[in-house]
């Protein structure tokens, strides 16, 4: 079983950027989908960008396009999540997740902080 761990969140003011990273242990991710999603109180979980396993594939959320930026080296067994023009409707907690077996998301880290002040 994978483990991942999310680190790089913090608090940052509006129109700055934050580097996440995900560290994956006790497994390759490169045949895995991976995926970054994001959590705000009182709203539901929500899918922020998603890579495929060579890197193609990528997917992100209307709300983050042109902002944010996923990548990943395999070699290094990291997703990245790049958040530039940082808005205070960012602020969440982000979490980096991977598809393990299918199309299901079955592996997630714990999570990170990200606040962005007004």
């Amino acid at each position: 079983q994978v483990q991942l761990v999310e680190s790089g969140g913090g608090l940052v003011q509006a129109g700055g950027s934050l580097r996440l990273s995900c560290a994956a242990s006790g497994g390759t991710i490169n045949t895995y989908t991976m995926g970054w999603f994001r959590q705000a109180p009182g709203k539901e979980r929500e899918l922020v960008a998603r890579i495929g396993w060579s890197g193609g594939s990528t997917f992100y959320a209307d709300s983050v396009k042109a902002r944010f930026t996923i990548s990943r080296d395999n070699a290094k067994n990291t997703v990245y999540l790049q958040m530039n023009s940082l808005k205070p409707e960012d602020t969440a907690v982000y979490y980096c997740a991977a598809r393990t077996r299918g199309y299901q998301y079955n592996a997630w880290g714990q999570g990170t902080q990200v606040t962005v002040s007004s």
